[in-house]
């Protein structure tokens, strides 16, 4: 092996462990032991004050979450890579304030988006997606990747688009595969509760 090819690995090699290798455990807002959380230290958050994480999340490479109105992450939540979570929007009072946006108080301003997101347990969203201020994903929720996901979304929802739509139902592949492991049933109820196993409408 050349010098240069050997000299790119080990680089490679050191970024990977110090920017790029997922570890478990993390710590609540208040303290409390999360120790099956993962968050990638590639994962930019500002305002961490404001983000509250439940345990057993995973957080992958190159997500954005910002957090001040809020972002409310429960238990089982797996967010892939470059996604956006915001819990403001600002662009359309940037637009019609021009340079005065700055100096004005955050209820004077037009058009100006503050409100916390809840993302419900379970949940999967997908590479390349945006969660925009005030969105509430119920339990069990799949975004599929490139989507812009703004407003509320009942559980179990397959959701999709720019902007997103619903357009299916996350219990139809949960109950087939169910149906071929029944071992596992009882621990998919005991979380998705009585909706579980409620006939869906088939999905598309």
């Amino acid at each position: 092996m050349s010098t240069r090819a050997w000299f790119n690995r080990l680089r490679r090699a050191v970024v990977r462990a110090l920017l790029f290798r997922i570890v478990f455990g993390e710590r609540s807002r208040d303290g409390a032991a999360l120790p099956s959380t993962r968050i990638s230290p590639s994962t930019c958050i500002e305002h961490p004050e404001g983000l509250h994480l439940a345990d057993d999340v995973f957080i992958g490479h190159f997500n954005f979450i910002e957090a001040r109105a809020g972002v409310h992450i429960a238990t089982g939540v797996q967010i892939t890579n470059y996604v956006s979570i915001v819990s403001h929007s600002s662009h359309r009072s940037v637009r019609v304030m021009g340079h005065d946006y700055a100096h004005a108080a955050p209820d004077r301003r037009p058009g100006f988006v503050f409100a916390p997101v809840h993302i419900d347990a379970f949940c999967f969203i997908g590479p390349h997606s945006v969660i925009e201020a005030g969105t509430r994903l119920g339990k069990g929720c799949l975004v599929q990747s490139h989507s812009r996901v703004r407003g509320e979304f009942a559980d179990f929802s397959v959701i999709a688009g720019s902007p997103a739509l619903v357009v299916g139902d996350t219990r139809n592949g949960d109950l087939a595969l169910l149906a071929a492991h029944p071992e596992w049933r009882e621990r998919y109820q005991a979380w998705a509760g009585a909706q579980a196993e409620r006939p869906a409408a088939p999905e598309g």
